[in-house]
C-alpha cells in the first residue's frame, strides 16, 4: 500500500505542528516516503530544506497576514505559489494530504489527481465557523465564499480526516461524503513529551496555588475571559499566582489587559518556552484553565490544551462546550458558557479540594493513555490512507474495464463496473449548511528533495486556478490555534 505522500500545511511550520508531525512519522513507520511542504518558522524550523527522522520537509518564506482581508489575500496567494513551486520539484506522488486552513489546497490536489494521485483532506478547522467566530461579520459575502471553498474541497477529496465526531458530522452533512470516506483521527499528545516532572515551588511566586494556561492567544481563544475571571477571583482571594504560557496575535493586548485589570502582581506571561520549562509549569499547576468561549467554532472543536492538561494529570476548569466535554469528561468542571463569575468560582472550588484535584488528574491521564491516545488515532490514519489508495485502485480498474469493453470484438462480453453514488451539491452558489448546534444545555459538573519531472506542469496557465484566495482568520504563526486542528 505504501508509496509517496505529500503533506501540505500553510498555517504552521513542521515539525512544530505537532499533529502533522505525528501523522508524518506514523506514515513513515508504515513505509510511506513522506514529503511535507510548509512555511518557515521565525525562530525555529527556519531552514528551507530539511530531512528529520526520514521525513523530507520543504519550507518557504511567508509573512503573516496584516491589514485585514487584503492581508490574508496576499498571504494565501503567496503560500499557494510557493506550495505549487515546491510541489513541482517533488514530482510524482501517490497521495496528496492537505491540511486546512485555508480550504484552498484542492486547487493543487485536483492537478495531482489528474496524474493518478489520491486526495486526503485533513480538516483541522471548520473554516466557516472559524470565520464567524473570529471576525464577527456574520454571514456576509466572504462567509459565503469560504463556505463555497469548503464545499469544493469536500467534493475533490477522496477521503476526509476529521479531528472529532462533530467535524465528521459536517463532512457527512454538508460535505456529502459517505460514512466510509470519513475517518476520525483525533489529536493527542505525543507519547513521552507530556510527562510530569518534579514540581517547582518557585513557579508559584510565594503563593499556595498556581493556575496555568497553555495555548495560543488569539481573538477566539478566550484569554480575555480568563483574565476577567481572575480579576473576579482576586476580589475574594489572592492566595494564587497565574502563568500564561504561549503566544499569538493578541499576546500584547492580553498583557496590557492584565495590567488594566490590576493583575500585574498575580499574573505573568511567558511567551513561547522550551518543553522543559513548560513541563515544569504544568507539573506544578494546581488548576489548569481552558477559557475558550462558546462560539460556532469552539463548541465543535477539540482543544489541544485540554488533551495536554490531561496528559499531565491536571484538573481543568472549562466553559461547557460540546467537544470540551467529550474530551475531558470528568477531568474538568464546567462553567456556564462565557460566564466569567462562575468560571472564577469553579477555580476556587478546585483550589479548596485537593482530593478532587487528584482524582480529576488521574481520570484525565487515564483517558489520554487509553481511549483518546495517539495509538488509536494512528490506526485510523492508516485506515484512511488504505481507503484512499483502495478507492484509487478501484477507479483505475474500472477505467481499464471500460476501455476493454470499447475495444472488445463482436460478441465479447465484458463486465462493467457500476459507479459509486453519493449526494453531491452542484449548486455552488448555495451556502453550506452549518453544523447543527441544537443540543440541550448540560450544566456544569463538579466531578471531566531532488529535482524530478514536474508534477504540475509549467507556465502561467498552470497557475490559472491558483489565483483564488480568501481572507482567513488563522495566520501562519509559529504557534497555531487551539482546536485539534489548531495545535498549541
Amino acid at each position: 500500500m505504501a508509496g509517496r505522500a505529500l503533506i501540505l500545511v500553510e498555517n504552521l511550520s513542521v515539525p512544530f505542528d505537532r499533529r502533522v508531525w505525528q501523522e508524518s512519522t506514523a506514515l513513515r513507520d508504515a513505509g510511506w516516503d513522506v514529503h511535507v511542504i510548509c512555511p518557515q518558522g521565525t525562530k525555529r524550523d527556519t531552514e528551507s530544506e530539511a530531512e528529520i527522522d526520514g521525513v523530507k520537509i520543504h519550507r518557504y518564506p511567508l509573512r503573516p497576514a496584516a491589514g485585514g482581508p487584503v492581508g490574508y489575500l496576499k498571504e494565501y496567494a503567496t503560500a499557494l505559489w510557493h506550495t505549487w513551486r515546491l510541489a513541482r520539484r517533488i514530482g510524482h506522488v501517490d497521495v496528496v494530504h492537505a491540511c486546512n486552513p485555508p480550504d484552498l489546497f484542492f486547487l493543487l490536489a485536483r492537478r495531482f489527481k489528474r496524474r493518478g494521485a489520491r486526495f486526503v483532506f485533513d480538516q483541522h478547522d471548520l473554516v466557516p465557523e472559524l470565520y464567524l467566530s473570529r471576525f464577527g461579520r456574520g454571514e456576509d459575502v466572504l462567509y459565503r465564499f469560504v463556505c463555497w471553498l469548503e464545499r469544493r474541497t469536500y467534493r475533490a477529496a477522496d477521503v476526509v480526516i476529521a479531528t472529532n465526531e462533530s467535524y465528521r458530522d459536517a463532512a457527512l452533512a454538508r460535505g456529502g461524503k459517505r460514512p466510509d470516506e470519513v475517518f476520525v483521527v483525533r489529536s493527542a499528545p505525543a507519547g513521552g513529551r507530556f510527562t510530569p516532572v518534579a514540581p517547582d515551588p518557585s513557579a508559584k511566586q510565594g503563593k499556595p496555588y498556581l493556575l496555568c494556561y497553555l495555548g495560543v492567544m488569539g481573538p477566539q481563544d478566550g484569554v480575555d475571559y480568563a483574565l476577567r475571571a481572575l480579576a473576579k477571583l482576586r476580589d475574594t482571594r489572592t492566595d494564587w499566582h497565574a502563568t500564561f504560557v504561549g503566544a499569538g496575535d493578541t499576546f500584547d493586548a492580553m498583557c496590557a489587559m492584565a495590567d488594566d485589570l490590576g493583575l500585574a502582581d498575580l499574573v505573568d506571561f511567558t511567551g513561547r518556552i522550551p518543553d522543559e520549562d513548560l513541563l515544569r509549569y504544568l507539573s506544578t499547576a494546581d488548576v489548569c484553565l481552558a477559557p475558550d468561549p462558546l462560539n460556532p467554532l469552539n463548541d465543535v472543536s477539540t482543544m489541544n490544551k485540554i488533551m495536554e492538561y490531561m496528559a499531565m494529570s491536571r484538573p481543568i476548569v472549562s466553559f461547557d462546550l460540546r467537544e470540551a466535554r467529550v474530551s475531558a469528561g470528568d477531568a474538568a468542571v464546567y462553567a456556564t458558557p462565557n460566564d466569567e463569575s462562575e468560571f472564577a468560582k469553579l477555580i476556587a472550588y478546585l483550589m479548596d479540594d485537593p482530593e478532587l484535584r487528584r482524582q480529576m488528574g488521574e481520570i484525565g491521564r487515564a483517558r489520554v493513555a487509553g481511549e483518546l491516545s495517539w495509538d488509536h488515532s494512528r490506526i485510523a490514519l492508516l485506515a484512511a490512507y488504505e481507503a484512499a489508495v483502495a478507492g484509487g485502485e478501484r477507479s483505475v480498474g474500472a477505467r481499464h474495464r471500460h476501455a476493454a469493453a470499447r475495444v472488445a470484438g463482436p460478441g465479447a462480453v465484458t463486465p462493467t463496473a457500476q459507479p459509486d453514488h453519493r449526494p453531491v451539491d452542484d449548486q455552488d452558489s448555495e451556502i453550506a449548511a452549518g453544523v447543527d448546534h441544537a443540543h440541550p444545555p448540560l450544566g456544569h459538573q463538579r466531578s471531566e528533495g531532488s529535482e524530478a519531472e514536474p508534477a504540475l506542469g509549467s507556465g502561467a496557465a498552470e497557475l490559472g486556478e491558483l489565483s483564488v484566495a480568501t481572507p482567513h482568520p488563522h495566520p501562519p504563526a509559529e504557534v497555531g490555534g487551539d482546536s485539534a486542528s489548531r495545535p498549541d
